[in-house]
């Protein structure tokens, strides 16, 4: 049409100009981030996965909650490595590392339970306290904090 005014760009084109650099600045690298970094934030997670199951299981004798301390505590140590490490850590050695915090916390949790158990007056050495009141929560927690660490880790 004659004396129709069109503008060169979309008003919209004022927001896109901020969403690029907010993209381009979540993409960019954390000058912070160093396999030290990520290892001490993962083992300071998992130290807290272990105070969580022994209050949960032994305090509170809960013990079905302990694959969901168990899921939680494997994704935080995966998410913690991933995001401390940053690219310095390799996604399959990053997979690796978070496996071993994560039952390494589990293992050290069970044990931490056995010992509120020896406290408390028990006698049983730790397989048996273990076998005996837990049964396959204790294999089953490893195996769901396997899973959520590699997929916390990824």
């Amino acid at each position: 049409m004659p004396g129709e005014r069109r503008l060169a760009h979309p008003p919209s084109d004022r927001y896109r100009a901020a969403e690029e650099r907010a993209a381009a600045a979540a993409q960019a690298p954390d000058p912070a981030a160093s396999v030290a970094r990520g290892v001490a934030v993962a083992l300071v997670v998992a130290i807290g996965g272990v105070v969580a199951i022994v209050v949960l299981g032994g305090v509170l004798a809960i013990t079905g909650g302990l694959l969901v301390v168990a899921a939680l505590l494997g994704w935080a140590v995966g998410e913690a490595l991933r995001i401390g490490a940053g690219q310095h850590l390799a996604g399959g050695r990053r997979i690796v590392v978070a496996l071993l915090i994560a039952l390494g916390a589990v293992l050290v949790g069970q044990l931490g339970l056995w010992q509120y158990a020896r406290i408390e007056g028990g006698v049983l050495p730790p397989l048996d306290y273990l076998a005996e009141v837990f049964g396959p929560l204790v294999p089953g927690q490893l195996i769901v904090a396997a899973i959520a660490a590699r997929i916390g880790a990824r």
